[in-house]
């Protein structure tokens, strides 16, 4: 049976992550937690909005209502990136060779290694942002679509339109696919070497929650009692194919997914605070943690994948260690 070290915070948790070896918990009051021979704390905005896990830095990129990013690194330093003034933070993302970019209200700002700066102003508010794992690109979600930007080139964006409100955006690992999450309880998807539209459909809630299996061939996502899980194996992607249900439960809806990083098997954590770990090819279920008192609003492997880290809406935090 798998144990669990619990860490008792107040308030939502924004991001639970491995920075090193060490759980860290960003809270929306910005105070990053860690259990490090102890529970240790650290600053960093006053007033969480955003949190990003940057795994090539080994760093958290955090925004917030005080209009800073800053960098969480493992030891518990805390180091202010940028400054927005007095505009609010809401999306943060890390992208190659050091970049980050951050949005405030229409504008993104991307801030390169050597300390650099370009602004893109959009004609209604950035909902999301993520870099492709494929060349100096970003993208954002916005109203009636997304828009891609070469941040490192001049040269007009891409833009890939689809009506309604985009929320959320990733790229999938290959950078071959590009997915935003929907106002209205779906996916949108795009195959970025022809535009084809991927429409992921069917969610009785919004999907706030998605993670790319190892190497890309699944999208886990949150929104429906199940984990939904879409396939992206093929050059097409999830069209004209049905997605995978796992971890159904009658009475509890999934709020958050995490994939393992080389098994395909997908942590599952619910509306309860009930955490489950499934297997795509049989859909066997593993318990990793009973009900608790707030939602699972994050989580994250180890390297070693032992353990998992979780944080929830009422800061009832910890780590799973799946080896006992």
């Amino acid at each position: 049976m798998p144990t669990v070290a619990p860490l008792d915070l107040e308030g939502h948790c924004v991001a639970a992550v491995f920075l090193g070896d060490v759980p860290h918990f960003a809270l929306a009051d910005g105070a990053v937690h860690r259990l490090d021979h102890g529970h240790k704390t650290v600053q960093a905005n006053d007033g969480l909005l955003a949190a990003f896990h940057d795994a090539a830095n080994d760093r958290l990129i955090t925004g917030g209502e005080d209009g800073k990013v800053f960098a969480v690194t493992a030891g518990g330093n805390a180091a202010e990136l940028a400054s927005a003034g007095k505009k609010w933070v809401t999306s943060v993302a890390a992208g190659p060779q050091g970049a980050i970019a951050y949005a405030t209200g229409k504008t993104v700002f991307v801030r390169f290694a050597d300390g650099k700066t370009r602004e893109f102003v959009h004609p209604r508010s950035v909902e999301g942002l993520a870099f492709s794992p494929k060349g100096m690109r970003f993208g954002v979600a916005r109203y009636n679509g997304a828009t891609l930007h070469f941040p490192a080139a001049e040269g007009k964006p891409v833009e890939l339109e689809w009506a309604g409100a985009h929320t959320g955006i990733t790229f999938s690992p290959d950078g071959a696919f590009l997915v935003t999450t929907m106002q209205e309880n779906a996916l949108h998807g795009w195959k970025l070497a022809d535009g084809k539209h991927m429409r992921m459909t069917g969610y009785p809630g919004k999907v706030k929650s998605l993670s790319w299996s190892v190497k890309g061939k699944w999208l886990a996502s949150s929104g429906a009692p199940a984990a939904i899980v879409w396939p992206f194996s093929g050059k097409d992607g999830p069209m004209g194919k049905a997605p995978l249900e796992l971890g159904t439960r009658g009475n509890a809806m999934v709020t958050a997914v995490a994939c393992h990083p080389s098994q395909d098997v997908v942590a599952v954590g619910y509306d309860d605070g009930m955490v489950m770990a499934v297997r795509f090819a049989d859909a066997k279920e593993v318990l990793l943690r009973r009900p608790g008192k707030g939602a699972i609003t994050s989580m994250m492997w180890d390297k070693e994948e032992r353990r998992v880290a979780f944080g929830s809406a009422a800061g009832d935090c910890g780590v799973i260690d799946i080896s006992a």
